[in-house]
């Protein structure tokens, strides 16, 4: 390896974006937050859609301010999955994308796969049913004057990507979750595409993690006050991809959290799983870097967190995230539990009301005030995550002896905790910034500053980054057993729990 380099790795979620510069070389790896800034989407006419300028205007803010930091060799992007922009024939960006929690897909699924069966397309793109997915975005958006006008589909990190270079492509692990995506052949489902009435040539060329996507276009570059000409690179540009290389296990026999707005609960397996079992259990099967497959479902997360204390102070409550925490710390456990993943949950609005009114429909007392409204959150998503890390062993055949949260949930200790309690299993925190370490590593190891593979890579992150480990308790079983009866957070039968 060479000496340390710096990378600007910009990383976008749900609610923030920040552009990091990332040091890797020897056994150095360390992150300097540059930038940050909100993602607040826009209702407009009843459509609710990302202000995508303003992104943009983030990235740029922090790729001048990484400049002022010192010279960056390359810059790597990353951002959530499923959502897009389409550009017209000259290249130009037609409307701002639309936001996955819209509601324009209500219905859509059903119509799809009267075309396709849930069966045969997951066969193909081994993804699990979710109204959000790219492939009924789409289908919602047919016979609109904007898709008959495209001519080429971006993902949100590779449309960001194409404003700095001007070079068009699809990475693939962002590609991967569009459900358009055949996962054996790692390449674009072109077939299906045409029987689910999509047009396969405005899906663009695929790349791969590490390649060279283009140079920053040159007055970017100036404005940015870079002299030498900068790389932008394909990264593991869906977040998670990132977030899986970041974490910092030793060994295979891991399950993963990626604790955010969703929280990702899987494995990582070299081969995607595929049976009627998985298919039925909604399971997906996103590629991942070096050829892995990231099994995994997604979770509501901290989403359900997020909007009550949204709601809350909008209603002008104190809502001091951490004062709620202390109180639901010593609320009482396992009181009242809702599964995270209701329909109802899905869209913005009034969170701690329709807790409350899951709670009653399921007999439970709904939760009275802020701290025991956080404690059912976090109690129904360790809940959650326990459910799925037996069935992720049931169903890939693989054994899983620590649990790694990674992402925000890594600085939530009472998350931490009762996932270690509800599992049964050691979880490891950390680290929290998995997500941009992830994209750091991956253009280092490009420029030949860090490991050449997911081991190496993952040791460096073991002697470099601050991690927490908690045990779980001894006791309490049968409790997290009745609760998830409660809430219909059971294993599947056959998942061995």
């Amino acid at each position: 390896m060479t000496s340390p380099t710096a990378v600007a790795a910009v990383d976008l979620g749900a609610s923030g974006g920040r552009v990091m510069v990332g040091i890797a070389g020897g056994d150095q790896l360390k992150l300097l937050e540059m930038h940050r800034f909100p993602n607040v989407p826009v209702m407009v006419l009843g459509t609710l859609h990302w202000d995508i300028l303003s992104l943009f205007q983030g990235v740029l803010d922090g790729v001048r301010a990484a400049a002022g930091a010192g010279d960056v060799a390359s810059l790597g992007i990353d951002a959530w999955g499923v959502d897009y922009g389409l550009l017209d024939e000259d290249g130009e960006l037609l409307g701002n994308p639309v936001h996955y929690r819209d509601t324009r897909t209500e219905g859509v699924p059903r119509q799809v796969l009267s075309r396709v069966p849930a069966a045969e397309l997951y066969a193909i793109t081994g993804i699990q049913l979710l109204p959000l997915n790219t492939i009924f975005q789409l289908a919602a958006a047919t016979g609109s004057p904007q898709l008959a006008a495209a001519r080429t589909l971006l993902m949100i990190p590779d449309l960001l990507a194409f404003w700095l270079t001007g070079q068009a492509g699809a990475e693939a692990t962002i590609a991967s979750t569009t459900q358009l995506y055949d996962v054996r052949a790692q390449a674009w489902a072109t077939s299906l595409m045409t029987r689910a009435g999509l047009r396969p040539e405005i899906f663009p060329p695929l790349r791969r993690p590490g390649e060279t996507i283009g140079d920053l276009l040159p007055w970017l570059a100036a404005e940015a006050g870079l002299a030498a000409p900068v790389p932008v690179r394909a990264v593991g540009s869906h977040d998670t991809a990132s977030a899986v290389v970041g974490v910092p296990a030793d060994g295979p026999d891991f399950a993963y959290i990626s604790c955010g707005t969703w929280s990702l609960v899987g494995m990582e397996l070299p081969a995607p799983v595929l049976s009627g079992a998985s298919c039925v259990a909604n399971f997906t099967n996103e590629t991942g870097i070096d050829g892995t497959i990231r099994y995994l479902r997604n979770v509501m997360g901290l989403w359900l967190l997020q909007e009550s204390v949204r709601t809350w102070s909008a209603r002008g409550m104190a809502a001091d995230l951490d004062t709620m925490l202390a109180a639901a710390a010593t609320a009482p456990a396992l009181r009242a539990v809702v599964n995270p993943d209701d329909p109802d949950f899905l869209t913005p609005g009034d969170m701690p009301a329709r807790i409350a009114q899951a709670c009653r429909r399921t007999g439970q007392d709904p939760p009275d005030g802020p701290g025991a409204t956080v404690r059912c959150i976090l109690d129904s998503l360790a809940l959650a995550h326990r459910r799925t890390i037996a069935e992720v062993q049931e169903l890939s055949g693989r054994h899983v002896d620590t649990v790694h949260i990674v992402g925000g949930g890594a600085r939530n200790p009472l998350l931490c905790q009762l996932t270690a309690d509800a599992c049964g299993l050691p979880v490891v925190a950390g680290p929290a910034e998995a997500t941009a370490l992830g994209n750091v590593l991956v253009q280092a190891r490009a420029l030949g500053a860090a490991p050449g593979d997911l081991g190496g890579m993952r040791e460096l992150l073991r002697s470099t980054q601050h991690l927490r480990r908690f045990e779980p308790s001894r006791t309490g079983g049968r409790a997290w057993a009745e609760a998830a009866r409660r809430a219909g957070l059971d294993p599947s039968p056959g998942s061995g729990t």
